[in-house]
């Protein structure tokens, strides 16, 4: 039998435990269910991490990498802000719709964190890595458009997330995908409105 790596084994445990997580729930993702989920012997989860807690921040890796690919793949075709943060917007939520049980596992996950000492830095953690990944859209999206922002980027990209999560939590609410198509025109408005031509040198 090939034995594989520590580093393969929690990679392939990390998308199990997200896949447990997404479908049933965070209390239900227990070790033993993390490790059929995989198909792994109980011993395998130990030999790659040392407990589940700690398994759940490359969880928090995993939807946070996902996220970006979703919008990012969107922007290549805009031609204006506004557009660029509709198609980012939009296909966020496409991504959301596709698997909804993600994103309320990350929402049950930052919870849990919040009331988890040794896990307090854990949402903090997930939202620098929200910031981040947001950072990095609006200034790929002012360079190829030739824009720039009228206030810093990080702040932008926070009102961003900001706007993400609630359309997040509330589509997850009533699952009504005019009013969110409707919400993402209005997010597209309010953060086009930071956009002006970029000075050149």
């Amino acid at each position: 039998m090939t034995r594989i790596p520590a580093a393969e084994r929690r990679a392939a445990l990390a998308a199990a435990a997200r896949t447990v997580i997404a479908r049933d729930g965070l209390a239900a993702a227990t070790t033993r269910a993390i490790v059929a989920e995989a198909g792994m012997p109980l011993a395998s989860f130990h030999y790659a991490v040392s407990s589940r807690d700690e398994l759940l921040r490359d969880v928090v890796e995993l939807v946070v990498a996902d996220e970006g690919t979703a919008a990012a793949s969107f922007l290549a075709t805009a031609t204006t802000a506004r557009e660029a943060i509709k198609q980012a917007l939009t296909g966020y939520l496409d991504h959301v719709r596709s698997d909804p049980g993600n994103e309320q596992a990350m929402f049950e996950l930052t919870q849990y964190a919040l009331r988890t000492p040794h896990l307090a830095d854990l949402p903090a953690e997930q939202y620098r890595s929200y910031h981040a990944l947001a950072s990095g859209l609006l200034e790929a999206g002012a360079s190829a458009l030739s824009i720039e922002w009228s206030i810093p980027v990080p702040d932008l990209a926070r009102l961003l997330v900001t706007l993400t999560d609630g359309l997040t939590l509330a589509w997850l609410a009533d699952r009504d995908d005019a009013a969110a198509a409707r919400t993402i025109d209005s997010a597209s408005d309010a953060i086009a409105a930071f956009a002006r031509e970029a000075v050149t040198a």
